[in-house]
């Protein structure tokens, strides 16, 4: 399957077509261009990336072109972190084809040529420009659209997650410096009462000052029923306090800032969360994938936004390779290694199906029983993770099937299957 996918990509390279490799920085890039023998065709281009710096490499492109009698240009460059999106939507917005190559396949090309590992600016557009000519490379999604927003707000998601985990570590932090005894009455820093605490009394002296009625008043205001027993034995551990006394006006100072940063992100999650169902409104048959139990829309949202549109892919097969979850085996000769997972793909998709199993596997009988029999079948039974991640493949398939067919999700379907396969492995 994959030789011919790359037969078809040579295909594509024919007489008429210009190959160029870009090496792509932050500031300036630098490209190269050559035939489909690998002639190279004029001299090396450095352009800024600016307005200026696309007109001149569209002029250099124009220049080539008409010399050589070309018709279409196939552009091939790493993807080095964000700095080649505006050039990618420039480049499509002329009508250029794009092609991605692996960052590991040019480090290992890199030597063909001088036999030496080194890199520079001239080699590497070179180096990338022959692996596209090879047809070793991917072709370029770029999302548009519901996709494209739903991307950017699963990106945005991760990254206040991450800011939300440094902001928890702080106030852990925080409490074992000032208020070590604090976990001792409070389990749990972020629930009401601790937080109201942490708000009005952050301190052993503030609820020594306070008094356990004065901690009551004030849970009152926005509690139910506040513990006057809590009260008082968090006034009783304050009074023994061994946190440190010095320095407290600023700590404190320091502590608001961060649990305001705190609120503030909390809020702007579940404006997200909003988002990403409006988005997912907008793409056909996303909502089918709600239907499975124990996916929710962050779930949902995550695994389509790294999909993007469905239509792209043929086969279910197509969609596991993907997400890097096909099989991997490592042998030679008498020696049989363990059979892994290639991890070759979208990192954040494999992240979002592993997620979203967990909560799958506590709540979807259907998904518990394929995992029951992974793990208990009497031929090669599956370890728990093994059986975890045979499963996100599963879940790719179901949701392959929902969104190009159209269909529902049937969870006896799935039963029936899992009864099925069971049978036959007796």
């Amino acid at each position: 399957y994959m030789k011919r996918t790359q037969n078809e990509k040579i295909l594509q390279i024919k007489n008429e077509t210009l190959v160029v490799g870009i090496d792509i920085g932050k500031k300036f890039q630098f490209a190269r261009a050559f035939d489909n023998r690998g002639l190279e065709l004029g001299k090396l281009l450095r352009f800024e990336n600016s307005a200026q710096g696309f007109a001149n490499l569209d002029a250099w492109l124009q220049g080539i072109m008409q010399k050589h009698e070309m018709t279409e240009v196939i552009v091939g460059f790493e993807p080095t972190g964000h700095y080649w999106f505006n050039l990618g939507d420039h480049l499509v917005a002329c009508g250029h084809k794009l092609a991605i190559v692996n960052p590991f396949h040019v480090k290992c090309a890199r030597e063909l040529d001088d036999n030496s590992p080194s890199k520079s600016d001239r080699k590497d557009p070179k180096t990338i420009a022959m692996l596209v000519k090879d047809g070793r490379y991917r072709d370029v999604y770029i999302p548009v659209g519901a996709y494209q927003e739903l991307r950017e707000l699963v990106c945005e998601r991760e990254r206040l997650q991450e800011r939300l985990s440094a902001l928890k570590n702080q106030i852990v932090r925080w409490q074992d410096i000032y208020f070590p005894e604090f976990t001792t009455v409070f389990k749990d820093w972020s629930k009401q009462a601790a937080w109201l605490v942490l708000r009005h009394f952050s301190t052993p002296q503030k609820v020594i000052d306070a008094g356990a009625q004065e901690i009551l008043r004030t849970w009152r205001e926005e509690m139910k029923r506040p513990s006057l027993k809590r009260a008082e034995r968090l006034c009783l551990v304050a009074s023994q306090s061994v946190g440190r006394k010095e320095g407290t006006m600023a700590a404190i100072s320091s502590l608001q800032f961060v649990m305001t940063e705190y609120e503030l992100i909390t809020m702007r999650l579940e404006q997200l969360k909003e988002e990403m169902a409006e988005c997912l409104s907008q793409i056909p048959n996303a909502y089918r994938l709600l239907s499975i139990k124990g996916m929710g829309v962050v779930a949902v949202a995550i695994i389509i936004s790294e999909i993007g549109d469905i239509s792209r892919f043929t086969d279910p097969r197509q969609l596991i390779k993907y997400a890097g979850l096909n099989l991997r085996e490592n042998s030679s000769g008498k020696y049989k290694g363990k059979t892994t997972i290639s991890k070759r793909g979208r990192r954040r998709l494999r992240l979002g199906l592993f997620q979203a199993m967990i909560p799958i596997l506590a709540t979807n009988a259907e998904f518990r029983a394929l995992h029951k029999r992974n793990t208990t079948r009497s031929q090669n039974p599956l370890t728990k993770m093994q059986s975890l991640i045979a499963l996100c493949g599963k879940l790719l398939r179901v949701t392959f099937a929902l969104l190009t067919k159209g269909i529902a999700y049937d969870p006896e379907k799935l039963a029936l299957e899992t009864t099925t396969d069971t049978v036959h492995a007796a």
